[in-house]
């Protein structure tokens, strides 16, 4: 396949979840004609219908757009294209592994539809190793294409190559184009033709390398920001036993020109930084100490608030926790990982009486229904019913109360939400611009 034999390729896009679906309308949007598929018939039903399931700021109109114009098309099955796009989930098993039966569904489902000429690319994150198996598994399914060990002599093979994803939610669609990329084939002709693709539609560098190194720098980055936040976390930990602010700690402390502690906060949720760390761990468990342990903080960090809140509630009477905010972090609508969510759930486990605002979220999650003494409420009513203001996420729309407002309240700030504002009402200067 040559980019330039047509001036958009077909592209086929697996998994239209919060990278797929953007990727796919934004590919639309340019030009490309683009199948979508997903495996949810239900989430296909709805696409079809005009219907975005996911929220992230101008995707709706651009879906809505895209399907207007025809270049968008939505399936539960994939079809023929020039370019294969894979974005499906990977999670980890109970044992921190990693799960790949959705990349191998994925893979199986389009090889029945391949040609010589076309580009397969995984953008899930994946161990190290993984593009190389799916061009394997393709390579048995087909013995009468050319792919990796089975391409000699002059025929023209399928290309295969691995891109991680490196967006940030609420920023998708600007970050899909703006962000530099980095494009792995699992040899050099397939990494070529992943970066012509990427180069088509992308004003950021893009990078080639091989598809081990591309996998190893999508776990490295996301590695390396876990072990910072546990970091933060742990340092929140200490400042709590020694009666200290770790606010003002961590605001002093990165007025030094070469330090730069981040914030803590409820843990780490999101689909990659609480998940990608454990697929190093897994793939060198005697060798990544580090990496395992920032998760273990990590992980513990929501288990210390759930302990905080529970005392609290002993010095209350009959009293009501205010849980604000379940998404995984601010202004996003994702749930998944969600230290906050997990919070929740804890709590209700305890039948504390809880109301929750979250108001990224039409209704409560599944595992926060049909409890009669869990309430979803607005922030307003939130407050005003909570004796214990317990502020999981640094929503803007939470971050503009008024700490003032809380003072016959009992607060738990995990987010450090008015911390800038009390400290200075007390005359001195809270640093906050500097986290």
């Amino acid at each position: 396949m040559m980019l330039q034999d047509k001036k958009c390729p077909d592209v086929c896009i697996l998994g239209l979840g919060y990278i797929g679906l953007p990727t796919a309308s934004l590919l639309a949007a340019k030009g490309f004609r683009v199948r979508g598929v997903d495996v949810n018939d239900v989430l296909i039903h709805d696409l079809r219908h005009g219907k975005c399931a996911i929220y992230e700021p101008a995707l709706d109109e651009m879906v809505k757009s895209a399907l207007q114009s025809g270049n968008l098309t939505a399936d539960v099955k994939p079809g023929e294209a020039d370019i294969f796009i894979i974005c499906v989930p990977t999670p980890f098993t109970s044992g921190h592994t990693p799960d790949l039966h959705y990349v191998k569904a994925a893979v199986t489902s389009i090889a029945p539809f391949l040609r010589n000429g076309n580009l397969v690319i995984l953008e899930s994150t994946v161990p190290v190793g993984a593009t190389e198996k799916m061009a394997e598994i393709l390579a048995e399914m087909r013995p009468d294409l050319r792919i990796g060990q089975n391409c000699s002599g002059n025929a023209v093979p399928v290309y295969v190559a691995h891109c991680p994803e490196r967006v940030l939610p609420g920023r998708i669609l600007h970050e899909l184009v703006e962000n530099d990329r980095v494009v792995g084939g699992i040899d050099r002709e397939s990494t070529r033709k992943g970066a012509e693709f990427y180069r088509s539609f992308v004003s950021g560098n893009v990078q080639g390398t091989d598809s081990r190194t591309a996998e190893m720098i999508k776990l490295t980055e996301n590695s390396f920001r876990d072990v910072n936040i546990a970091f933060a976390n742990e340092l929140s930990l200490i400042c709590e036993e020694l009666g200290l602010d770790v606010w003002e700690v961590v605001a002093l402390a990165n007025r030094h020109p070469r330090v730069n502690i981040l914030r803590p906060g409820a843990g780490v949720g999101g689909h990659c930084i609480a998940v990608d760390p454990w697929f190093l761990v897994s793939s060198a468990p005697q060798t990544a100490r580090l990496i395992r342990v920032a998760r273990e903080v990590n992980d513990a960090k929501p288990e210390s608030i759930i302990a905080h809140t529970l005392s609290a509630v002993a010095g209350h009477e009959h009293g009501t926790v205010a849980c604000l905010g379940l998404a995984f972090k601010p202004d996003v609508d994702d749930l998944r990982e969600s230290p906050a969510l997990f919070i929740a759930e804890a709590l209700a486990g305890k039948n504390i009486s809880l109301v929750i605002c979250e108001p990224h979220i039409q209704c409560l999650p599944p595992s926060l229904q049909g409890k009669p003494h869990v309430q979803k409420m607005n922030l307003h009513d939130c407050l005003q019913k909570g004796d214990i203001i317990l502020a999981l996420v640094g929503h803007k729309a939470f971050a503009a109360v008024d700490p003032d407002t809380l003072a016959q309240k009992t607060v738990i700030d995990v987010c450090g939400l008015w911390r800038a504002k009390q400290a200075t009402r007390h005359g001195h200067e809270a640093g906050g611009d500097d986290l």
